[in-house]
């Protein structure tokens, strides 16, 4: 029996990751925000791997360098490696519980802010505020109800026939 999914939920998602990542923040707390897109690619990337693989990050990517005015590829250099990452451990990663894959997700984002680091300083570009190290474990802290929302949006129309 095949479950039908709820096809809008994919590029809403995506949009409200572009949306949180645009959201105005106080300059003191504005580098904690935790990297929406990553958690959504993440969600995605484990969850329908058919769909959403190295060229739809790629993609992601590249629409989000041009809505954040970030260095063109830096977000799809990002997200390509995320996927590319999940979709090597996502056997065993599905079926840990919500709290390690918190904790894997959580690794994923230091890796985010690694290259990030990197990358910036490789090109001459300003470095990311020291406080950004943080904000990989305000993500991981959000892992478990942003998997449960985007579980539940993307069975309903399964679990209501």
């Amino acid at each position: 029996m095949s479950r039908e999914r709820a096809a809008w939920v994919l590029p809403v998602s995506i949009v409200a990751a572009l949306a949180l990542g645009l959201l105005p923040l106080p300059d003191a707390i504005a580098p904690l925000r935790p990297y929406w897109l990553a958690l959504a690619m993440a969600y995605w990337v484990l969850e329908e791997p058919e769909r959403v693989g190295l060229g739809f990050a790629f993609f992601v990517g590249l629409i989000a360098d041009l809505v954040f005015g970030s260095l063109l590829g830096e977000q799809a250099m990002r997200l390509i490696i995320l996927a590319f990452i999940l979709q090597r451990f996502r056997a065993r990663l599905r079926f840990f519980p919500l709290s390690q894959q918190s904790l894997a997700i959580g690794a994923l984002l230091v890796n985010d802010r690694i290259v990030t680091t990197v990358l910036h300083f490789a090109l001459g570009a300003p470095m990311p505020a020291p406080l950004s190290w943080a904000a990989p474990a305000i993500g991981m802290l959000l892992w478990p109800p942003l998997f449960l929302l985007f579980d539940t949006l993307r069975l309903r129309a399964w679990r209501h026939r």
